[in-house]
């Protein structure tokens, strides 16, 4: 465990520099580029993800570098059953699907916004991954109530006033081992001095992209 744990947060530290090489002729434009397609599946996710960086949905999404550390700590720690607070357009959870369409696991993902949710959920249809998404449209404070199965990765993306209650609600339900991920980070002091003092978690920060904490549930 401990060597895998090593590999995940190497892979980290290793991925910020990489991403930061750029190239021209996408829809990405001066933004990062995306990663090589592996197989046709890929291929039609990443479509989907430069299709809409090209529509200008960048706003209230995740950029590429934490995009693809979504992909890779999901994909390391073999997530089935994924979590995320905030779906806006969908850009993280095609990122998650990545990993999901090779670990046979699945998102639930919870947006207020019923227009969000409906561009997602066409998102999702075009990129072939709908089948591994779950959508559910409401305030997440309440429906997450729903969720009684054991979490692998939780990612939170929302409100930031939230998050702690966020962290308070589904830390029981995410698996010794798993992670908590959250994002814009450096805007929610209050949710970093939590995953940062308890005993029960461990956490990094990586600081690409505007901030991707990243925290284990300690066995």
């Amino acid at each position: 465990m401990k060597r895998t744990l090593t590999t995940v947060f190497l892979l980290t530290a290793l991925s910020a520099t990489a991403v930061c090489q750029r190239r021209g002729g996408r829809g990405f434009g001066a933004q990062e580029a995306l990663p090589t397609a592996r197989g046709e599946q890929e291929a039609k996710i990443l479509a989907a993800l430069d299709e809409a960086v090209k529509a200008g949905e960048l706003y209230a999404n995740v950029p590429v570098s934490d995009g693809m550390m979504l992909r890779i700590l999901a994909e390391s720690v073999n997530a089935k059953n994924v979590v995320e607070i905030g779906t806006s357009t969908g850009l993280s959870g095609l990122w998650f699907s990545l990993a999901l369409d090779k670990t046979g696991g699945r998102l639930t993902t919870f947006e207020l916004d019923a227009g969000r949710a409906a561009t997602a959920l066409a998102h999702f249809k075009k990129a072939g991954v709908d089948r591994l998404v779950t959508i559910v449209q409401g305030d997440a404070h309440e429906t997450i109530k729903r969720l009684k199965e054991p979490i692998d990765v939780v990612f939170i993306d929302a409100e930031k006033e939230g998050y702690v209650d966020y962290l308070n609600r589904l830390l029981p339900l995410v698996r010794p081992g798993g992670l908590i991920l959250a994002h814009n980070i450096d805007m929610v002091p209050d949710y970093y001095k939590v995953v940062t003092t308890s005993a029960d978690l461990a956490t990094v920060v990586y600081a690409q992209g505007g901030g991707l904490a990243v925290t284990l549930k300690k066995r």
